[in-house]
């Protein structure tokens, strides 16, 4: 791995060097391409050969700054100058339609087919064996298909890491899409085969796919936005997965794919983001933080960073990388028990566990799942319930997008704090007015609104703010594998949380909700006690804060020396 140390007074003798050119003493690094004959190897430089002004070259070298010209060369034929945020948001869209979205889609678009494809079972069992299935084992066989999902992304998510780590963030994107074309040649072709066993194998890897996706997506994108964009970037992994639910629940629709002839189409329409993201991707560049630290390629590295900036003029952010890469202490990545026994990662480990929990158990799913019920208790027709539901998902993408731009505004803490505090409030009504909803007419408006406006509440925090922690509050090394605990934590909970609120709901009735609203306290709580703002701050300024708190007393741990950030192919 190359050495490169870029020295802390570079602003300094950047400003210095605009002033007096001639006596700055600069050299300019020889991109590839850029035809240049005499060349000469300068020590430490993180490019490799330069050249500069004279023989006087090596010894005034201090610090690299990029040329635009070179870096036209190296990034081959094309404009003259790139749109600021262009490449960013195209790196946003196409990792964001076949990450997250699938994950959002593929959730909502199971409900829309629930009695075609049990009557598909039903035949399919008579065609074998001359008898019906028994009522209670379509009933089993439609549980299975529906609880591969979340099994498979449990797989999915103890898979991302390894991935994230062998072929770096971009390619195990591409590499996903495998999964997602072979389950949909399983759904388009079950019916024909007469086959209800290549649905369940179907939902089996698209659950994988999706545990893998929901999990690189944010890692990619936030090593690929600014530190001042770096939080509205992640968070655009919600936008992502409610946009995914809302479009499932349309697509469903009894019009379009949602018929009993239509159904396989349905569930195969997964292929389609798949395809785009295949198209799309390989056209942009990949995570700069990870091509440096990780693969030592400062060259591609810098072409990276300015695509996604727009601009030749990226010395002071690669200034920040190096200085994080030089930082470093151990000799490969983290492994996942490993963010257990360490005393450093503490308090990170303990926030991803407790607020990952909070937001599966803060009961949105269940107000999802209950919306029906309340929809027709309020009078809404049984044939214009599903689109009072599709409101819903609506609601949450709208939420979605307000977060994404006020998370830079107020920061992280306030959006997850007001988003638990609202929740609680909001789930209390929710519950009264199911109390009095045989007494007072008007009650089940009032718990419809609630519905509305818990998902609102939930929308604006916890939705997208959670997901940004693993990716924040860890280093390079341990990322990867904060990533497979968030994302398996995350897949338990919704299993577990699919398996147990039919009975919470029978147990408890009309209060079913107690349960979840004691949750979102805790949550808010949390936050407002342990969790640190990390808003605007480099990982390195996050990293330190970190260090403080684990170890508030200076005798009590080791002097901080950086996060390890290593080159390294291991978990």
């Amino acid at each position: 791995m190359a050495q490169a140390s870029l020295f802390p007074s570079l602003r300094r003798r950047q400003r210095s060097a605009a002033q007096n050119p001639s006596e700055s003493g600069l050299c300019r690094p020889l991109m590839a391409g850029a035809g240049h004959d005499s060349v000469r190897q300068m020590p430490g430089n993180p490019l490799g050969p330069c050249y500069g002004p004279g023989e006087g070259c090596m010894e005034h070298w201090k610090v690299w700054r990029p040329n635009p010209q070179d870096a036209l060369h190296a990034a081959g034929p094309g404009p003259q100058a790139q749109i600021p945020g262009r490449v960013l948001f195209l790196t946003i869209c196409a990792a964001g339609i076949g990450g997250t979205f699938q994950f959002g889609y593929n959730l909502s678009i199971i409900n829309a087919p629930i009695l075609h494809i049990q009557e598909f079972t039903n035949e399919t069992w008579w065609a074998r064996t001359g008898w019906p299935l028994p009522d209670h084992l379509v009933l089993l066989v439609w549980s299975l298909m529906v609880s591969l999902y979340p099994l498979g992304g449990l797989f999915g998510a103890l898979l991302a890491g390894p991935l994230a780590i062998r072929l770096g963030r971009k390619k195990s994107l591409l590499v996903n899409n495998t999964l997602v074309v072979a389950a949909a040649v399983l759904f388009g072709f079950s019916r024909r085969a007469g086959s209800f066993e290549m649905i369940m194998l179907g939902r089996l890897l698209i659950g994988i796919s999706a545990g893998v996706g929901m999990n690189i997506q944010p890692m990619y994108l936030g090593e690929s936005a600014p530190k001042e964009l770096r939080g509205a970037v992640a968070m655009t992994s919600a936008i992502f997965t409610a946009l995914g639910i809302m479009i499932g629940q349309v697509v469903g629709l009894r019009e379009l794919l949602g018929g009993p002839q239509a159904w396989p189409l349905l569930l195969a329409s997964c292929l389609v983001p798949g395809v785009f993201q295949l198209t799309s991707l390989p056209l942009l560049p990949e995570s700069p933080r990870y091509l440096l630290i990780d693969r030592g390629d400062a060259e591609t590295c810098l072409v990276a960073l300015q695509r996604l900036r727009g601009t030749a003029d990226v010395a002071a952010e690669l200034a920040e990388l190096e200085e994080e890469r030089a930082a470093c202490q151990g000799l490969r990545a983290r492994r996942l028990w490993e963010l257990f026994q360490d005393g450093a990662l503490r308090r990170q480990v303990t926030s991803l566990v407790v607020l990952g929990s909070a937001m599966e158990l803060c009961g949105n799913d269940s107000m999802y799942a209950y919306s029906s019920s309340v929809f027709l208790e309020a009078g809404v027709p049984q044939e214009k319930v599903h689109y009072a539901i599709i409101g819903t998902g609506c609601c949450e993408l709208f939420t979605a997008f307000v977060g994404c731009v006020a998370i830079e505004r107020v920061g992280r803490r306030v959006l997850l704090i007001g988003g638990y505090c609202l929740m609680t409030f909001w789930g209390s009504v929710f519950t009264v007015a199911l109390c009095l909803q045989s007494s007072l007419s008007w009650m089940p408006y009032l718990a419809m609104s609630c519905i509305f406006a818990f998902i609102l509440s939930f929308g604006i925090g916890p939705a997208g703010v959670t997901g940004i922690l693993a990716m924040e509050l860890f280093d390079q090394t341990a990322r990867p594998a904060a990533y497979m605990v968030c994302g398996a934590l995350m897949w338990t909970m919704l299993f577990l949380v699919g398996l147990g609120f039919p009975f919470i709901l029978k147990g408890l009735s009309h209060f079913f909700y107690v349960p979840f609203l004691i949750v979102c306290v805790c949550g808010a709580l949390y936050t407002g006690f342990f969790l640190p703002e990390t808003k605007g701050k480099t990982f390195l300024e996050i990293s330190k804060e970190l260090h403080r708190l684990n170890f508030p007393r200076r005798n009590q741990g080791p002097a901080w020396r950086g996060p390890e950030i290593v080159r390294s192919t291991e978990l």
